[in-house]
């Protein structure tokens, strides 16, 4: 988010503006007048990256679609295929794993090392935390919606 708000202003530049108004004016009234207009600004540049970044997240849904109304293999396949290889790989790790270390070998296999592979899935099933993170923020998402 820093480097949207970098792009488009940010609250950095509305807060160096406003610390050199507090040098130029004089009076409270002044002040606050134009503390109110550069809480306005501030507000008007968050409300640009929010709709910047909605923006990006209805394009993305739209290529999504576009990608899986296609018939070719390798624009419609690839995410089914990272599917199932997530699946094939997690019915190895806890299915067909256990079950070979029951045979009598000398050798049994050695386990997967599946943390990447696990968050890979996660992603894909689009289990996160994010919105665990914004209550702890206190971020308001009702607005980024709308």
């Amino acid at each position: 988010m820093s480097i949207l708000k970098k792009l488009v202003g940010g609250s950095d530049l509305v807060k160096s503006v406003g610390d050199t108004l507090d040098k130029v004016t004089t009076t409270d009234e002044e002040r606050l007048a134009i503390q109110m207009e550069m809480f306005k600004a501030e507000r008007e540049v968050n409300a640009q990256i929010r709709r910047m970044i909605v923006d990006q997240n209805l394009g993305q849904i739209e290529l999504n679609k576009e990608e899986a109304r296609s018939g070719k293999l390798f624009v419609a396949g690839w995410r089914p295929a990272i599917g199932w290889i997530g699946a094939i790989a997690l019915f190895y790790q806890f299915i067909i794993y256990p079950l070979l270390l029951w045979l009598p070998i000398d050798n049994p296999p050695k386990q997967m090392e599946a943390d990447v592979l696990y968050t890979i899935i996660t992603g894909m099933l689009g289990i996160a935390g994010m919105r665990s993170f914004d209550k702890l923020k206190k971020t308001d998402t009702k607005g980024v919606n709308k």
